[in-house]
């Protein structure tokens, strides 16, 4: 800026004369508006090619409201910490353009772009839609010593991450349980609220 004035920029401090707490309506006015300031959504900000996922915009339903809304087998993934049958759940051999979401809660966590078949009998993901959608555990359970996966919101078990992914893809393997999961159609996004992530697919 200094190259389009002759005379140097300054900014003169001096001391505050007036002043007036602003209308209660003003106060903590993100929080009382989570979708955002002037109308700009600030639930989803790129950060160096990073979508950032807002966690207000989700939140884990009672157990009750669980047992009611889950089948058998994703309550007792998500809640009991079980694990799919390889190679015989819904979404291993899913190819379908779209958006993986937490079956509990809703929050985004991957998308097909990231998909990529490994072989292992799971879904499998090179990494999430934002690296704090999910939250890394020690698990060294049945005498092996591995990264589990939950869910930042509903805290869900989703699965493991191995350092065994496409390397020149970041090298690590999201080895997800389709009952910790519920897939959303690419041309279904817009409907059920999930729109502004459409970019973030590719068309397969």
């Amino acid at each position: 800026m200094k190259k389009k004035h002759d005379d140097p920029i300054l900014t003169e401090v001096t001391t505050l004369e007036h002043y007036y707490l602003a209308e209660e309506y003003h106060q903590d006015y993100l929080y009382k508006n989570p979708n955002g300031y002037c109308h700009i959504d600030l639930g989803l900000v790129e950060e160096e090619g990073v979508i950032r996922v807002n966690p207000a915009y989700y939140s884990k339903p009672s157990d009750a409201e669980l047992k009611e809304k889950l089948t058998d087998a994703q309550y007792q993934v998500t809640q009991m910490n079980k694990t799919d049958r390889a190679f015989s759940n819904e979404y291993d051999d899913n190819h379908e353009p779209g958006l993986y979401v937490d079956v509990v809660s809703g929050e985004p966590l991957f998308t097909s772009t990231d998909k990529y078949d490994s072989g292992c009998g799971w879904p499998s993901f090179v990494k999430p839609i934002d690296p704090d959608v999910v939250v890394e555990v020690k698990d060294e359970s049945f005498g092996m010593v591995r990264i589990e996966v939950r869910s930042r919101v509903a805290d869900s078990h989703l699965g493991h991450v191995f350092p065994d992914g496409p390397q020149d893809r970041g090298g690590l393997r999201y080895c997800i349980n389709s009952s910790s999961i519920l897939f959303i159609h690419l041309d279904e996004m817009e409907q059920e609220g999930y729109g502004k992530f459409i970019s973030l697919i590719e068309s397969e």
